[in-house]
């Protein structure tokens, strides 16, 4: 295997999916339209990152597959080619990998996502025991090592600081507040942790 180096600058390089390993973190970038160009509006901390989702890679059985929370699947296990291109559609990915004196935390962090699959997307975006959002789902699984942390959450409009129209909508569909200010977690605040090291883009 070619060994990596690693950067935590923000080059374009290149990753191989044979590179991956267990307990990467995969952001991928957000798509035009609906909530996941939202999540990103009201979330991005960096210029370089537009993240709007996340996963953590799994390497079992000869396969790489990610343990993700997705609204279409809820928390879920797909393999690294559903991930990469949802609804058919090829999407960047950036690698994350914990730095090397956080990595004993990710057989245990494996072990509780695994346990966390099988529930329904929570679409309200307050955190919950019975339904998980994608960051939230990571957050769970490294929870017993605080390794992330939590946030209030905003849905206002960085350039104006009113609400976005698109979680007004959302929020009224649902019939609840929008929970401006509520603890909570998102992609592109995982990946501005210093626990992470970038690695570069999936090819």
């Amino acid at each position: 295997m070619v060994l990596l180096i690693l950067s935590s600058s923000l080059n374009a390089q290149h990753i191989n999916p044979l590179e991956l390993r267990t307990g990467d973190l995969l952001f991928r970038e957000s798509v035009s339209g609906g909530l996941s160009q939202a999540i990103d509006q009201v979330t991005q901390n960096r210029k370089e990152t537009h993240f709007s989702h996340v996963g953590l890679a799994i390497l079992e059985n000869n396969s790489i597959e990610v343990l993700h929370a997705s609204p279409m699947g809820g928390t879920c296990r797909v393999s690294l080619a559903q991930f990469s291109h949802p609804d058919g559609d090829s999407v960047q990915v950036t690698v994350y990998r914990l730095k090397k004196e956080f990595r004993k935390t990710i057989p245990q962090a494996e072990e509780k996502a695994k346990a966390l699959l099988g529930k329904p997307y929570n679409f309200s975006y307050v955190l919950s025991d019975t339904s998980h959002y994608c960051s939230e789902f990571i957050y769970l699984a490294f929870e017993n090592d605080s390794l992330f942390e939590l946030n209030p959450m905003t849905f206002k409009d960085p350039k104006t600081g009113a609400f976005s129209p698109t979680w007004q909508k959302h929020y009224e569909k649902l019939q609840m507040e929008i929970p401006e200010g509520l603890p909570g977690c998102n992609p592109n605040g995982m990946a501005a942790s210093e626990k992470l090291e970038r690695l570069g883009f999936l090819e």
